[in-house]
């Protein structure tokens, strides 16, 4: 069962605990930066591309806590806060910072 949570500081280090492996928030970060292309292609060439922004948002997240993690997906009990976390996530892989 999922913890409530009433602010995304305090869920956070919940996202942490659930994205502890690497290569789970390299997968993350391959699915979120994935979507970019998608999106330019959607708008660019055919709206068919917006079709694949679940499967590679969701679908690399989704493998790695399946396989990796072995737990549930922070995206079921909390979307936003969720999709928030990934991209601030993302955003410190990229920098290559410490996650904390």
């Amino acid at each position: 069962m999922t913890p409530k949570f009433n602010t995304f500081d305090e869920f956070w280090p919940h996202y942490l605990e659930q994205h502890a492996h690497p290569l789970t928030q390299y997968m993350h970060l391959t699915g979120t930066i994935g979507l970019i292309p998608l999106i330019v292609l959607g708008f660019t060439e055919s709206w068919v591309f917006w079709l694949f922004l679940p499967l590679c948002g969701y679908g690399f997240a989704w493998v790695s806590h399946a396989f990796i993690e072995r737990n549930k997906p922070a995206t079921f009990d909390y979307p936003f806060w969720s999709l928030l976390a990934d991209f601030k996530m993302c955003y410190y892989l990229l920098l290559f910072k410490k996650l904390k």
